[in-house]
């Protein structure tokens, strides 16, 4: 084009006078990094006559909306050419209109005439274009050109054009709702396309303007179920969600009798001796009342739902995924809900934000179908990296997923979730093992010792949470526990957080006749700093003075009237009111009432032992997957989920006319490719029916009811793990031996079904041999296994044979895993446990617990082995830096690198792992650290005494270092059974720091108190090999080791950490600005640390 230099040259930052600077992003090409001219060169361009020059003048334009920048005044310029002959300029207009039609509604008035015409072009695209500017256009002047165009474009031939009518119809109905009788005419006869490209766009215009209108639907269900595998993926979760809705109120429930043949989970697993003897007598009443109710068989069409939703489990799109796994989990038989564990749990190695609306829906579900998530109790272990919301869900789903038999395992990952430097998820792990103990009655007394342990712990905020906790815990068996109470009292000279000092003062009131010494002491401490308090220990110390003052009147009358005294004039009117309504009760008086003679039975009545719950335990009354669940509140737009009908509605308003099925028929093979018709209007109707007379299903077919595949489920999940394979987008591209798996499940329970699909079966192995041929895989093909296996439109070309074969091929070189696993294991998406090469031996966290802290955690820890420090097997860490040459050490080699693990024995030491390698052709006996002469603060704590280190062979140790927030080398000696060599270690800056995790608003806050002397900040420039965000972030925490912070703008990085020995805060801020450059900003008390700080990430970046 001739006026390509027009927009490509001076690519500077600079601006216009009067305009503002827009920053460049580095990581955009082409027209995005263009600097723009002034806009009164495009109305220059514009005008002219040349379309080269109109069509560079909208590219440039659109590029300018796409970076955000208002190009609003260029309106009645682009508008005029609106009338453009030239197609691709029109296309580009169109895009600037359908922007700014609603906000320039006069001028778009103007040439309603030229989107008329548009509505005629030859060219599909114009056309759909001309009735999207149209409805975006909200003037009710124009409802009815709107209603013709929208009539007219619902008839056209391009299945383009029929979809944007669709997406028109919520439009038109949001701006003038008396056209809602004409809209349903339209979607009604949209409903009926047999496009797939269509189906999506009528269904979210239905669900937008008559979601109330079932009736639209019944001769389109069928049809939808079969088209659904082809539908795009935002299609498929309207009408999976659509379809959901229409099921309950078309479906009798799969589980309506097995609420008599079983009971709860949780009664059957915790019941008493007493319900099992009572078992017998209600079996034979359950017996009794089944006669009393039919048997259930499952609607074909309701069997058809979740045949033709089950392969999109497979999706590539989350979303997909999670809606079919919301409609499994309100529909199907409870037998078969158990295949969407495993596709939820291949969501969880998605992006934080997918994961935490997947926990949300896996901790409601695994309340009531524990079962089928127990195989994948370790997918939900939490790791280090995980944002704090993400390790909570999980903790919730463990909490939830624990039993009599993998308690000993939830509890020991809890173990090490109490060593985390994030403090709220170990509040939330204290809480999940209080609720264990109270779900599962044979931890308790292990659980509540461990806490009490926990009690010596030096953070604050791990105690009062474990208070907490312990109370809950202590109202079941009170009288067992006097020790624990009186344990409890002495702690409130030190804990100072006000919700574990009021819950020890509870404590204290509601049991003071076992504590009958300690009680009155205790209230004497907090009448001396009653003043200082916060309310609520306020409140808690009246009440347990007016306790103290019913038991025990004799030493604390005098205490009682003196707390009482100070309440009464105290600032806050609960606490004053509470004082006057207390004495008015407990202290006698010539008018007192008929309540203060039963002040006692008041105060000390027995109360009920607190149930902990889930806080996710009624959140099942929403629809799963749906905006309400996630945010536990019904939300604008959300629709009830139906409850099941007590009888089936007539099943034959689904009936079509045989017409209507014939239709299709004559296209499409029985591999479901469609011949001698334009791509558009493909359907997918995957069979052909034998015979044309027969019902759409077979009565057989339905009548197998929830026993479908009941028994057979586990196994096959057990098979698929062993056979799985590696899968794509919606349903493409599964390999042969996944859909041998999948005919398995299929035919083990099918039943009579199977028989019907038994010649069809072989009729298709026939026509697919030729594709299969060389694979060295059979298949047993039925209609899930045909669907998911084959592509959405299009038959298969050589090219996809030859990617088969080559995957096929590949798949046969995967070596043997060192488990006696089958040798030809292959990996697939759907494959959920996590696998770590047998080569690599990770860090045993129990291997390197000091025995100060094995002692806290003695209680939680359900094993007879000692906790004590020892080697560690080998690992690997980046970094190795040489700490002894193999020639000084005469023939010992040692390494070191910093493991940016927290050091168990001391969290305020580096973690230091040290590498040890013997190549003399002599062993190395009693390897160890001499005494070490170290500057003032500085400490070591030693590794463990290696005995011997054979030649050849090689060791790893861990060492804990404190630098004490300085960069001064640790001297030591390392010492073997001969001779003595002299090391140091000297800390990057980056390592004396350890992450921590804060919100955008939290880091801010902290900036903001860390300003003046306590900020440095340095300009550099970023080399072009260094613009990106994954570059920018590895260099930043390859240097030092911090937390990256969540940021509202893409040019901005954030990260923050803690000194190890003093704990200050850290702050580092990275503001990339066009051409590369950059500010870096440390905020830090340690003005030491961040002006070294600042040079070493400098040099990271600028290398």
């Amino acid at each position: 084009m001739s006026a390509a230099p027009a927009y490509s040259e001076d690519k500077g930052g600079s601006a216009g006078p009067g305009e503002p600077e827009y920053g460049h992003d580095p990581a955009s090409g082409g027209i995005f990094s263009s600097d723009y001219k002034r806009h009164d060169d495009l109305k220059e361009m514009l005008d002219t006559n040349k379309d080269s020059l109109k069509l560079e003048a909208m590219k440039r334009i659109v590029a300018m909306i796409a970076r955000g920048k208002n190009a609003s005044d260029l309106f009645p310029a682009v508008v005029k050419n609106v009338a453009c002959k030239n197609i691709e300029v029109k296309k580009l207009v169109y895009v600037y209109l359908v922007r700014y039609a609603e906000e320039q509604q006069d001028l778009a008035l103007l040439s309603i005439s030229t989107f008329q015409r548009g509505l005629k072009d030859p060219n599909q695209l114009i056309r759909a274009s001309a009735l999207r500017v149209l409805s975006s256009i909200r003037v009710p002047i124009i409802v009815p050109i709107m209603m013709l165009a929208i009539k007219e474009a619902a008839s056209d031939m391009s299945p383009y054009v029929r979809k944007t009518a669709a997406h028109a119809i919520p439009k038109l109905y949001s701006l003038d709702s008396d056209q809602k009788d004409q809209l349903i005419e339209v979607i009604e006869k949209l409903l009926a396309d047999k496009t797939t490209l269509v189906a999506g766009s009528v269904v979210m215009a239905f669900e937008e303007v008559c979601p109330e209108r079932i009736d639209l639907i019944h001769k389109n269900y069928r049809k939808l179920c079969n088209l659904l595998i082809d539908v795009e993926e935002w299609g498929q979760v309207v009408i999976i969600s659509m379809l959901t809705r229409y099921a309950r109120t078309q479906f009798l429930s799969p589980t309506q009798n097995e609420s008599l043949l079983e009971e709860s989970p949780e009664k059957a697993f915790y019941g008493s001796e007493e319900d099992d003897a009572k078992a017998p007598g209600s079996e034979a009443e359950a017996a009794a009342a089944l006669p009393a109710r039919k048997p259930y068989i499952m609607d074909p069409d309701h069997r058809l739902l979740l045949r033709n939703t089950k392969p999109l489990l497979q999706s590539r799109s989350a979303a997909v995924v999670m809606a079919v796994a919301q409609l499994y989990f309100h529909l199907a038989p409870k037998a078969e809900v158990g295949v969407i564990a495993k596709a939820l749990v291949r969501l969880l190695r998605s992006h934080s934000e997918v994961q935490y609306v997947v926990l949300q829906n896996v901790a409601t579900m695994s309340i009531k179908r524990r079962g089928m998530f127990e195989p994948y109790l370790k997918s939900f272990y939490i790791r280090s990296t995980d944002p704090t919301q993400i390790k909570i869900l999980k903790l919730e789903v463990l909490t939830n997923l624990a039993n009599e038999t993998n308690i000993p395992t939830v509890l020991r990952e809890f173990q090490t979730y109490i060593r985390s430097m994030d403090k709220d998820f170990v509040a939330a792990t204290i809480q999940a093992i209080g609720r264990c103990a109270t779900n599962i009655g044979r931890v308790r007394d292990t659980c509540l010792n461990g806490l009490v342990q926990l009690l010596s712990n030096r953070d604050e905020l791990v105690v009062a949470e474990s208070v907490v906790v312990i109370k809950k815990l202590l109202q079941m068996q009170p009288a067992q526990h006097g020790e624990i109470i009186k344990h409890l009292a002495k702690l409130t000279d030190n804990i100072q957080v006000p919700m574990a000092r009021a819950s020890i003062l509870w404590l204290i009131g509601e049991y003071c006749e076992h504590v009958p010494r300690i009680a009155p002491d205790v209230l004497r401490k907090m009448a001396k700093s009653f003043t200082a308090e916060e309310d609520i220990v306020k409140l808690q110390t009246i009440n347990l003075a007016a306790k103290l003052y019913l038991t025990n009147s004799k030493q604390t009358k005098l205490l009682t009237q003196y707390v009482l005294s100070l309440a009464k004039y105290d600032q806050n009117y609960d606490i004053r009111d509470r004082a006057r309504f207390t004495r008015q009760l407990i202290v006698p008086s010539e008018q007192g009432g008929a309540l203060s003679r039963h002040a006692k039975k008041l105060f000390l009545a027995p109360k009920p032992a607190p149930v902990l719950e889930s806080s996710f335990k009624d959140r099942d009354h929403f629809q799963l997957g749906s905006l309400s669940h996630l945010l536990n509140a019904k939300a604008t737009g959300y629709q009830e989920l139906p409850d099941w009908p007590d009888e089936a509605p007539d099943p034959s308003v689904r009936n079509v006319e045989e017409e209507d099925l014939s239709l299709t028929e004559t296209h499409v093979d029985l591999l479901g490719e469609c011949t001698e018709v334009p791509e558009w209007t493909k359907c997918s109707n995957r069979e052909k029916r034998k015979e044309k007379e027969k019902p759409f299903y077979s009565d057989s077919e339905g009548e197998s009811g929830p026993t479908e595949s009941a028994d057979s489920e586990p196994e096959s999940e057990s098979e698929s793990d062993s056979k799985s394979s590696s899968e794509s987008g919606s349903g493409e591209s599964s390999s042969e031996s996944d859909n041998e798996d999948q005919d398995e499940d299929e035919e083990k329970g099918r039943g009579s079904e199977s028989e019907q699909s038994e010649e069809e079966g072989e009729k298709k192995t026939k026509k697919r041999k030729a594709v299969l041929e060389g694979h060295g895989e059979g298949s047993s093909s039925d209609e899930d296994s045909n669907s998911s296996s084959s592509s959405s439109d299009s038959a298969m070309t050589s090219e996809s044979e030859e990617e088969q074969v080559a995957s096929a091929s590949w798949r046969k070189k995967v070596p043997p895993s060192s488990k006696s696993t089958p040798a030809a294991k292959e990996i697939s998406l759907l494959d959920l446990e996590d696998f770590t090469p047998s080569s690599v031996q990770p860090v045993s966290p129990p291997m390197v617990m000091s025995t100060s802290l094995a002692a806290d955690l003695e209680g939680l820890t359900l094993t007879d082995s000692s906790l004590v420090p020892s080697l560690l097997s080998p690992v690997s860490c980046v970094g190795k830096q040489e700490l002894l040459h193999r020639v000084a050490g005469e023939g010992l080699a040692v390494d070191y690198a910093f493991s940016r693990q927290p050091f168990s024995g001391d969290p305020h030491m580096v973690s230091v792992h040290i590498y040890f390698s013997n190549s003399s052709e002599t062993p190395i006996k009693e390897l160890h650290m001499g005494t070490p002469k170290l500057p003032a603060g500085i400490s070591i704590h030693e590794f463990p005494k290696i005995e011997s280190l054979a030649p050849g062979e090689s060791a790893t140790a861990v060492m804990g270092i404190n630098f004490c927030d300085s960069t001064q080398a640790a001297n030591f000696q390392l010492c073997t059974q001969t001779r003595q060599f002299y090391v140091s270690i000297q800390p990057p800056v980056g390592e004396l720091v350890a992450p921590v995790f804060m919100s955008e608003n939290e880091f801010k806050k902290e900036q903001g108190k860390l300003t003046g002397m306590n900020e440095i900040t340095e300009k550099l420039t970023l080399p072009e090999t260094c613009r990106s965000d994954h570059i920018v972030v590895q260099k930043v925490t390859t240097t030092a080791n911090l937390g990256r912070v969540p940021c509202g703008t893409s040019d901005e990085y954030r990260f923050a950490g803690r000194t190890l020995t003093s704990g200050s805060l850290v702050l580092l801020t990275l503001d990339a600005r066009a051409a590369g450059a950059a500010q870096l900003t440390v905020n830090s008390e340690k003005m030491v640390i961040g002006t070294m700080l600042v040079k070493d990430v400098i040099q990271a970046l600028t290398q």
